[in-house]
C-alpha cells in the first residue's frame, strides 16, 4: 500500500501547491481569459463584418461562432506557457533539487507539477467556452444537445491541456534557462496553433497546408472542438476515430520521454 499511497500523496501535494501559487497570480489568470475573449470580439467581428467570408464550412459568414474553438485552444496555450515558468522558479530556487532527491521517482515529480497546469488550463478554458456560450451574437450548434455536448467538451478540452503539458516538459526538461523555454515554446506552439485550422477551415486551404495540418497535433484538438460545439457534420475534418488516439497518443509519447529525461537542476 505505500508503493501506491506514497506517490498518489506526493502528487497532491505538488498539485495544491502549484494550483495555490496560480490562484495568487491574479495578472496571470486574468491575462489567460482575457487575452483570447478579446481575440473572439475583436477578430470574430471584424472578420464577420468587414470581410463576410464566405466559405461553407462557416456558417453564414458567422465567422465569430466558427472562431470559438480556436479562442478555447488558445487559452489552453497561454495557460500552459504561464504554468510552465513555475518549474524555473523551483530549479532557481533550490526546491527542484530537493523534490529530485526525494524518494519518489522521478516521473512522479513530473507528472505532479503538471498536474497543475492541467486543472488550471481545462478550467480557463471551459470557463472562456460557458462565456461564449451565453453572447447572443455566438450561434453554437452543439449537436448533440448542449448537455452532452459540455461532456464532449470537457474531455476535449483535458486531452489538449495533456498533449500542452506533455510538450511544455518535454521542452522544460531540455531547456536550462526560462527565457530560452519561452523563445522555444512560443517558436513551437504558436506556428502549430496558427496552423491548426483555429483561424481558418483546413478543408479550404493549399494542400501544402492541409499537409502540415495534418501533421500538427494541435489540429486535432481544435477538429474534436468544432465537432462538439459548432460544426454541422459529426465527421468533422479528421473525425473523432482520428482526433482521440492522436491526442492521447502524442500526449503520452512527450511524457514518457520527459519522465526518461532526468532534468538538470543547475
Amino acid at each position: 500500500m505505500t508503493r501506491v499511497w506514497g506517490p498518489l500523496l506526493a502528487l497532491q501535494a505538488l498539485l495544491e501547491r502549484d494550483i495555490r501559487a496560480v490562484l495568487r497570480s491574479r495578472s496571470q489568470l486574468y491575462s489567460s481569459l482575457l487575452l483570447p475573449l478579446a481575440v473572439l470580439a475583436i477578430l470574430g467581428g471584424g472578420v464577420s463584418g468587414g470581410l463576410k467570408p464566405d466559405s461553407s464550412l462557416i456558417r453564414g459568414g458567422d465567422y465569430t461562432s466558427f472562431l470559438v474553438p480556436g479562442v478555447i485552444t488558445m487559452t489552453a496555450v497561454f495557460s500552459s506557457t504561464f504554468s510552465s515558468a513555475s518549474y524555473y522558479r523551483d530549479k532557481d530556487s533550490g526546491l527542484l533539487r530537493v523534490l529530485l532527491a526525494s524518494p519518489h521517482r522521478g516521473w512522479v515529480i513530473l507528472v505532479g507539477r503538471s498536474l497543475a497546469g492541467i486543472l488550471i488550463g481545462t478550467a480557463q478554458a471551459l470557463l472562456v467556452l460557458l462565456i461564449a456560450a451565453v453572447i447572443p451574437s455566438v450561434d453554437l450548434g452543439w449537436q448533440e444537445g448542449v448537455g452532452l455536448g459540455i461532456v464532449f467538451a470537457i474531455i476535449a478540452i483535458l486531452l489538449l491541456n495533456l498533449l500542452l503539458a506533455g510538450v511544455a516538459q518535454f521542452l522544460s526538461t531540455r531547456i536550462g534557462t526560462m527565457a530560452g523555454f519561452h523563445l522555444v515554446m512560443n517558436l513551437v506552439l504558436f506556428p502549430l496553433f496558427f496552423l491548426s485550422g483555429a483561424f481558418f477551415p483546413l478543408a479550404d486551404v493549399p494542400a501544402w497546408l492541409q499537409v502540415l495540418g495534418r501533421l500538427n497535433p494541435l489540429s486535432y484538438a481544435v477538429d474534436f472542438l468544432h465537432i462538439v460545439v459548432y460544426a454541422d457534420s459529426r465527421d468533422g475534418y479528421y473525425g473523432l476515430g482520428q482526433d482521440i488516439p492522436v491526442l492521447i497518443g502524442v500526449a503520452i509519447v512527450l511524457l514518457y520521454w520527459s519522465a526518461r529525461h532526468r532534468p538538470s537542476t543547475y
